[in-house]
């Protein structure tokens, strides 16, 4: 896989669009077949990025998307932040149309200037797992991740490698 470089949500947005239609009927073939190899292409490819890609250069996830927060995350966040959890979610937890809880602004209240996050041990799960292209039964969230391609350089690096392959 060629070096993944960091690209500003406008241009992955751009990118992504260019090559909708192709990776929408490719997702759509994937959920089909469900290649048995897809899991070990993908992880290969998440290792392969990840160590030349830095997620501090970029941080476009903790600047344009945010996580969808549990009770435990929640509970780890106000407690890290010496806070009662009232307090915090009153602070920075706003309910979505899903009934999610989620970050009332982007980017995230806890990304510093460099791209780093200041709760970084107690971040909330869905940031632990993000971009998940190491997660098995990758089939499962080839939509998310197709969607992810307009977020994060690395996913849409490895879309376009995995469109390389005769499945």
């Amino acid at each position: 896989m060629k070096k993944t470089e960091y690209k500003s949500p406008d241009e992955l947005k751009l990118l992504t669009d260019k090559v909708r239609q192709e990776t929408t009927s490719f997702v759509t073939k994937l959920k089909k077949k469900k290649p048995k190899n897809l899991d070990d292409t993908v992880h290969e490819l998440h290792e392969e990025a990840f160590n030349e890609f830095d997620c501090l250069d970029c941080a476009n996830c903790c600047k344009t998307i945010g996580p969808r927060l549990t009770d435990k995350d929640i509970e780890r966040l106000s407690k890290h932040l010496k806070m009662k959890p009232s307090d915090f979610m009153n602070q920075y937890i706003l309910t979505d149309e899903d009934n999610d809880f989620i970050f009332k602004a982007h980017p995230c209240p806890f990304l510093m200037p460099d791209n780093y996050c200041m709760v970084y041990e107690n971040r909330p799960k869905a940031c632990r797992e993000y971009p998940h292209t190491d997660r098995k039964r990758f089939y499962q969230i080839l939509p998310l991740s197709h969607k992810n391609c307009e977020t994060c350089p690395v996913v849409y690096d490895i879309f376009e490698e995995i469109k390389k392959k005769n499945w």
